[in-house]
């Protein structure tokens, strides 16, 4: 890893009347994984959404290779090479995992013009979406639905990987296939920001955390740190990593 791919430098987020982030500093380093990790209501998704442009800042800067992107409107921001993959992961219910697929191909206009070595590369990830190719995707099991999600942002290289809560309501099989699959988009060198709930999972994967409490963060450092000290880890999350598993 070396240097910032992405950096928040003092960012504020308003959403209506409520002030939600209070001056936000994160840095993500280049072909990394860096966990986002904070009790319900600490801000994690508005973050993501505010690095994606969904939700203005109201304050400060969000430098993506040392440009200021703030401002820019989130197709903008996608166009850099940034993937976002929310919580509710978005899938289209009505259409296939095919059609879904060529949908986030911005360089294919049907999936036969997608590339075939890295839709089998995703098909080795996720086997289940070769199996359900032509099912329509509202029939997916969740854990299914949320491996389309992931596949979708990666049906094209991209410099950026942004993911919430990859791993919310799924099965511990599912899970450890999330990890396996998270675990070789790192050997590609993908930098990845992702909100986690899941510790054993953020842990497993996290290469530097960010820990964010009442819209700031108020811990960072590498995950191997956090990871080794339970004293911190209740400090900072209320409970110690090692009895999550």
């Amino acid at each position: 890893m070396s240097g910032a791919l992405l950096a928040l430098e003092g960012v504020h987020t308003h959403i209506g009347a409520y002030h939600i982030l209070h001056g936000v500093h994160l840095t993500v380093p280049r072909g990394g994984l860096t966990v986002l990790l904070g009790r319900n209501g600490a801000g994690k998704t508005t973050t993501l959404r505010t690095i994606m442009g969904l939700w203005r800042a109201s304050h400060g800067r969000v430098l993506f290779e040392g440009a200021d992107i703030a401002a820019r409107a989130t197709p903008e921001v996608a166009r850099l090479g940034i993937a976002y993959v929310p919580e509710n992961m978005g899938v289209f219910s009505d259409l296939t995992v095919e059609e879904n697929m060529a949908l986030a191909a911005r360089g294919a206009r049907r999936a036969a013009e997608i590339d075939r070595a890295r839709l089998e590369w995703i098909f080795g990830l996720f086997p289940a979406l070769r199996k359900f190719w032509l099912h329509p995707a509202g029939l997916l099991s969740g854990g299914q639905k949320q491996m389309l999600a992931v596949a979708r942002a990666i049906v094209e290289p991209r410099k950026l990987l942004i993911v919430d809560e990859p791993t919310k309501g799924l099965a511990p099989a599912i899970v450890q296939n999330m990890v396996s699959a998270f675990r070789e988009l790192k050997r590609t060198e993908t930098t990845i920001l992702l909100v986690e709930q899941n510790f054993h999972f953020a842990r497993a994967l996290g290469d530097t955390v960010a820990v964010m409490d009442d819209g700031r963060v108020v811990h960072a450092g590498t995950m191997a740190a956090l990871a080794g000290d339970e004293a911190l880890q209740q400090r900072l999350l209320g409970l110690a990593l090692a009895a999550h598993h």
